[in-house]
């Protein structure tokens, strides 16, 4: 019996806590060479948009993909994730794991990085997303002090107060991005800008810049420069970034960045990359792999099933 798992149901069920150590070892699985992914590919027609990507967790004993339209202003999110005897195991309404498994990504970025001491996170947008970038960083670093700066004021201050009680941490409602940037150890850009929403002077020599948004070649959340100034591009799979990650593609069409630079997430947290002494800027291109969705997907349905009670149907019988 397949699971039927909605919006509602995996809010119920997904846990931060357990979301983050399954993308960490999913990635190190696919740094070894034992999960697969495979990028996001889309179909474009009149008045939509089909996106496709999938993979295999070996660790979660499951494969799967997911699938998402947009069309109209909305856009719907579906993983289908299968057994490992090919069984279909459930299907997951995924807009809001998706959120969950990026922010996870981010957070086990940053503890590959080991950084020392508290910190001071500026996280640049405050939408959807933006929420569980926070929340994961939370759970991997001591956070000395949250800035949030978006465009609308009115939205921003209500997103600074919320993380303030949900998080227990000083929280700042910046005026700009720049006040939000400087002196900031961990950067978190979260937007659909299409041009960029930092600066390279505005960022300090050891931080780390987490850049999540620009996975069209015609988005950029980060100027050539600051990519150019980064002593380290972690992107979360090449063959992916090369297709789709608009920081590093216009950095590369600007001549200020070689795709042979850039450092693999997997191979980052499998140990095959030591962090530089000084550690210079960090900067991480997250766009979303289908093996993130598994590894969420494997812990959601596996409390799914432990509670009980969840919708059920029967396929290829």
């Amino acid at each position: 019996m397949a699971l039927i798992l909605r919006e509602s149901d995996v809010q119920d069920l997904i846990e931060m806590d357990d979301v983050i150590p399954a993308v960490e070892s999913a990635m190190r699985e696919l740094g070894e060479g034992e999960a697969h992914n495979e990028p996001r590919r889309r179909a474009f027609a009149p008045g939509g948009l089909l996106n496709v990507m999938f993979a295999s967790y070996p660790g979660g004993k499951c494969t799967g993909l997911k699938a998402y339209t947009v069309s109209n202003g909305r856009v719907r999110f579906m993983v289908v994730m299968f057994g490992a005897d090919g069984a279909l195991e459930a299907l997951i309404e995924s807009d809001f794991m998706g959120a969950y498994r990026t922010g996870a990504a981010t957070a086990v970025m940053v503890k590959a990085l080991g950084l020392p001491g508290a910190a001071t996170v500026a996280l640049i947008g405050t939408g959807w997303q933006a929420a569980t970038q926070s929340l994961a960083l939370s759970r991997v670093l001591e956070l000395k002090e949250l800035r949030v700066y978006s465009r609308n004021a009115e939205r921003r201050a209500a997103f600074a107060a919320e993380q303030g009680e949900q998080l227990g941490v000083a929280t700042v409602d910046a005026p700009n991005a720049e006040t939000a940037v400087r002196g900031a150890d961990v950067v978190v850009t979260v937007t659909t800008s299409h041009t960029p929403v930092i600066e390279a002077g505005w960022v300090e020599p050891h931080a780390v810049v987490a850049a999540i948004g620009s996975n069209f070649r015609n988005r950029a959340e980060v100027t050539p420069e600051l990519v150019a100034r980064a002593q380290t591009v972690v992107v979360d799979q090449l063959g992916a970034a090369q297709l789709e990650s608009g920081d590093l593609i216009q950095a590369h069409e600007a001549g200020r960045f070689d795709w042979s630079q850039a450092v693999e997430l997997g191979a980052v947290v499998a140990g095959r990359w030591e962090r530089p002494d000084p550690p210079g800027i960090t900067l991480f291109e997250s766009h979303g792999l289908a093996l993130w969705d598994l590894a969420a997907a494997s812990v959601v349905v596996a409390a799914a099933r432990k509670r009980g009670g969840y919708e059920e149907v029967e396929l290829f019988s």
